[in-house]
């Protein structure tokens, strides 16, 4: 196991390097000038040139390049060109509440979209594969921002359950996690039932059957555990996506999380900050494609680490 993993780390080091470069470089081919924005509205262009040598923008991109690694070495993120205060210290005041909504929405989405997916596949072609895979399709095609104004308009403004805002509280997680989660679920039931239907055609399944064994027991004992083979991948890619990809909730609920401060900080042209959350956002599916392939030996003792 050590060995795998001292193997799988190594491996990444390259798709770090290019991660880094690509961000530090593609940051900067966002329109506008960031020493504007610092300056003010009213700044001369005397102003504005001392704010550019003030935060190193008037340097060579290769210099600036070199100053980033470096700092990112040393575990330095930065300064953040909205806020003046470390980049460290903008992400960690939020990183919490990201993670407590994406793992919400993770939990909910996953346990409805097993067992959506776990329901369609024992009744392939029945009347409840086809209302499974319908309510699987509408949460796949309804986008995000219009299911958050629903919910909002229904549960917050009408019947005054949930508060639209904030993230101090349980109940201000639920509408943003239910809004964040509906496609996760959605994609989970696919795959699910997919993988349940090709296992549920195995020798072994026809044999078990065949012994007279309770279809319940075949389906959750028998198939279930191999079938979760490719959904545990599914899962686990979608909490990087769940991680990375929250923005538009977090908007929508003006939802305190590093998704709302990736759109501040690219309105604000604040190339630190933007580096730092995409650097992030990339960490996260790289430690979470480790992870699951970890999962994959235990679900499968067969499948060997190696």
């Amino acid at each position: 196991m050590l060995r795998y993993l001292v193997k799988r780390i190594i491996e990444v080091i390259p798709t770090l390097i290019l991660v880094v470069t690509f961000v530090f470089f593609f940051v900067r081919l966002i329109p506008g000038d960031p020493a504007q924005m610092v300056a003010g509205p009213q700044a001369t262009q005397e102003d504005i040139e001392v704010v550019r040598e003030e935060l190193g923008l008037n340097e060579p991109i290769p210099t600036q390049f070199v100053k980033y690694v470096t700092g990112l070495f040393k575990g330095d993120l930065g300064t953040s060109l909205r806020t003046k205060r470390p980049v460290t210290t903008e992400i960690s005041n939020r990183y919490a509440n990201t993670v407590r909504l994406t793992l919400l929405s993770l939990a909910w989405s996953s346990v409805v979209g097993i067992f959506l997916g776990v329901w369609s596949g024992r009744h392939r072609s029945k009347w409840q594969d086809y209302m499974g895979m319908t309510l699987a399709v509408s949460g796949i095609s309804m986008p995000s921002f219009w299911i958050g104004f629903m919910l909002i308009i229904i549960f917050a403004v009408n019947l005054g359950w949930f508060p639209t805002t904030g993230a101090d509280t349980f109940a201000s997680l639920v509408l943003p996690a239910f809004t964040l989660g509906t496609s996760v679920a959605a994609v989970v039931a696919r795959f699910t039932r997919s993988s349940l239907i090709e296992v549920l055609k195995e020798d072994y399944i026809r044999t078990a059957r065949a012994k007279g064994i309770k279809e319940k027991v075949v389906v959750w004992k028998h198939a279930f555990r191999n079938s979760m083979i490719s959904v545990v991948t599914v899962i686990g890619l979608q909490f990087g996506f769940l991680l990375g990809g929250s923005v538009v909730t977090e908007s929508v609920f003006a939802f305190p999380g590093l998704g709302s401060l990736l759109i501040e900080s690219v309105n604000y042209r604040d190339y630190p900050a933007i580096q730092s959350l995409i650097l992030i956002f990339s960490l996260h599916f790289i430690v979470i494609n480790l992870l699951v392939d970890i999962l994959y030996a235990v679900l499968n003792p067969e499948i060997k680490l190696s």
